[in-house]
């Protein structure tokens, strides 16, 4: 393996050898003589300097570099239960949480949603039989997807709820209509 590596590292440095001009053209190469350095008589035959020790043992790698989780995150939940919660084989009704309206409130955010409803229904007849683009088709199916809520919030009575979704297509409505 290690080999493998130095002879890919070696032929990916060495470059491209059809490319590459000679530093010595070939021609004169024949004339060229090696210079022989001369020495020094009473100079020991051992190097001055010893050649470095490479250490070619490599660290061993981390473990995990980036832990891997083999299932989701536990969620954090209270262990005790509240005393008043009751027993185990009796289930509590889940929490309201839509605000509580004033009969006023919610008879006017009834008005209110049915008019937003009525307006974004009323523009989207408008447009019928025209042809749209991807945009329009998109705002349509929004509109759609919105009224729909609008009546399922509704019929559950959530008031508010159905006001704002009611309120949300008119306005995608009549952006629509003024794309026209």
């Amino acid at each position: 393996m290690c080999s493998a590596a130095v002879f890919f590292a070696i032929f990916l440095l060495s470059g491209c050898g059809a490319r590459k001009r000679p530093s010595v053209p070939w021609a004169s190469a024949v004339q060229a003589r090696p210079v022989l350095q001369t020495r020094v008589a009473g100079a020991s035959q051992a190097p001055t300097e010893a050649a470095p020790e490479f250490n070619w043992e490599l660290p061993p790698f981390a473990a995990v570099l980036i832990p891997v989780r083999s299932g989701p995150v536990r969620p954090h939940v209270a262990a005790a239960t509240p005393a008043g919660a009751g027993s185990e084989g009796e289930r509590t009704a889940a929490p309201n949480i839509a605000p509580q309206l004033s009969p006023q409130e919610s008879a006017a955010a009834q008005l209110e949603a049915n008019q937003s409803m009525a307006i974004a229904e009323k523009n989207l007849a408008a447009i019928r039989g025209k042809k749209l683009n991807t945009a329009q088709s998109d705002l349509v199916s929004k509109i759609n997807g919105f009224l729909k809520d609008a009546r399922e919030a509704a019929q559950t009575g959530d008031w508010s709820r159905a006001r704002s979704l009611a309120k949300k297509a008119e306005v995608l409505s009549t952006e629509l209509v003024s794309s026209f």
